[in-house]
């Protein structure tokens, strides 16, 4: 190692196991590098192994500073899993709670024995997705600097922090399994300042849940009550974008750096080097971008659900009847998973139905599809990542939330931006049929076109040389990544 590398300040950079959370801390890895840090980024060996299959066995060897390290993830590996689906998400997280500290802790000896050997620079600080709380005792036993980065949405985040407040309040867990559609859910929530109008439906997906001991409802709350300890928290957002939730934010932790969207970041600071270093769990298929070659500008309906996203085989048969009754054209993604129970069966019928208008493939990069000219509006589980970079690419959204932090950004997208329309959580083809039709060519597509448009330019200020989340990257890095360097 020589000096100049042995100056470097040494970032590592830890996501939570799902592809959702890889993807954006990834790109907030590739900005520290493009800043001079020396970077090492940690995945589970379960997803390291997945994007090694992805990617290629030798995609990450050729970068200097930039290097990926493993732990194990705790969990029996499941029967019928070929190593390239998305694990249960409790699972992880009893094992997060139980395993990971050693786990990390192992890696960290390991590192400083590297550093002490002249092979990587010394750690001088920790980036962790907020929601692997382990991370923080870490940085506090070797006196590092750390820095929580949120994958969701700043309004995801602040209803999270308040679940303890709706349990304490009886609002939930819910009574009964009768609760889900009872009618209860469209109960009032008034003890989340900032959030205005909001029922328990359009709260996180956590929240639904009948156990009083439910492991992500106490999961959460642990992550809430640890928070403060961090020494600052950035958020994949812009101030125009969850105005009134920010403002909460900021009483409530004041080292809060919002430096979003990451897209518009990345494109902006520029970074072509590392343009082929890629964080997509399932193998890309690219041949779509030469179909959307040969379709009309704005005439395609994208479609994507997500990594996490399950539906039945009735759901799939309504989706895709909706799709093509519309009689657009569109690229639909559809993971081997994304059926509860078994394998995606599409009809032959429907396939002849489609031949000429529709594209299936298993999955895609997502940020090259949204920002083709053929793109017109992005059917969605409105996971944030999907969401942010369809505002970065100008498109609107028809949105079907699964779980988690999407019932929150979809009622942002429907309500509070008016960027998008929600389909019934019990999906009728005739429904996305009039739907996808009226994002396409109808007056309220055209409305939302031209707000999303509007927020898109909003984001492209917020990212340039002088912008707010441009000049806030620099302000974290002086004021907390480089503190103890």
């Amino acid at each position: 190692m020589n000096n100049a590398t042995e100056k470097k300040p040494h970032a590592i950079l830890i996501p939570s196991p799902a592809q959702g959370h890889i993807n954006p801390l990834f790109k907030l890895a590739k900005l520290l590098h493009l800043k001079g840090f020396h970077i090492t980024f940690v995945n589970t060996e379960y997803n390291h192994q997945r994007l090694l299959k992805s990617r290629g066995s030798n995609a990450f060897d050729a970068f200097t500073d930039f290097n990926f390290e493993t732990i194990p993830d705790g969990l029996t590996p499941m029967e019928g899993d070929d190593g390239d689906v998305t694990q249960d998400i409790v699972s992880v997280t009893i094992s997060l709670r139980k395993n990971f500290h050693q786990f990390f802790g192992e890696l960290l000896a390991r590192l400083h024995e590297s550093a002490i050997a002249g092979l990587v620079p010394p750690v001088t600080c920790f980036v962790s997705d907020c929601y692997m709380p382990f991370t923080i005792p870490a940085a506090e036993e070797y006196a590092l600097p750390i820095l929580l980065f949120c994958p969701t949405s700043a309004s995801s985040f602040l209803s999270n922090l308040h679940f303890r407040v709706l349990v304490e309040r009886g609002l939930i867990p819910l009574k009964d399994e009768s609760y889900w559609a009872n009618g209860y859910l469209d109960t009032k929530v008034d003890c989340i300042p900032g959030l205005h109008n909001f029922r328990l439906k359009d709260l996180p997906g956590f929240i639904r849940t009948t156990n009083p001991n439910d492991v992500m409802l106490e999961f959460f709350i642990e992550v809430a009550e640890s928070i403060h300890r961090a020494s600052g928290i950035v958020f994949n957002t812009f101030n125009e974008l969850e105005s009134d939730v920010l403002q909460v934010l900021y009483s409530m932790l004041p080292s809060l750096y919002t430096i979003g969207p990451l897209p518009s970041l990345l494109n902006q600071i520029g970074h072509n080097h590392l343009a082929s270093l890629g964080s997509n769990l399932w193998k890309e298929d690219t041949k779509c971008l030469d179909w959307l070659e040969s379709k009309e500008l704005e005439s395609v309906v994208y479609v994507n659900f997500g990594s996490f996203t399950v539906m039945t085989p009735e759901q799939l048969s309504e989706f895709a009847w909706g799709l093509a009754n519309s009689k657009k054209s569109f690229l639909w993604i559809i993971r081997p998973d994304l059926v509860i129970g078994g394998l995606v069966v599409l009809s032959t019928e429907f396939l002849k139905e489609i031949s000429d208008r529709g594209l299936i493939v298993s999955w895609c990069p997502q940020e090259k599809v949204l920002n083709h000219p053929s793109i017109g509006g992005f059917l969605t589980h409105c996971g944030w990542n999907s969401t942010t970079e369809s505002i970065c690419a100008g498109v609107p959204m028809l949105c079907w939330p699964f779980f988690a932090d999407q019932p929150t950004n979809s009622r942002f997208i429907c309500n509070e931006w008016e960027i998008g329309a929600e389909i019934d959580t019990n999906v009728k083809r005739d429904e996305v049929e009039k739907l996808v039709n009226e994002l396409m060519v109808g007056e309220k597509g055209r409305q939302m076109k031209k707000k999303v448009m509007e927020l898109k330019k909003k984001a492209e200020e917020n990212t340039s040389l002088e912008g707010c989340s441009y000049m806030n990257l620099d302000k974290v890095i002086k004021d907390v990544l480089l503190k103890k360097f």
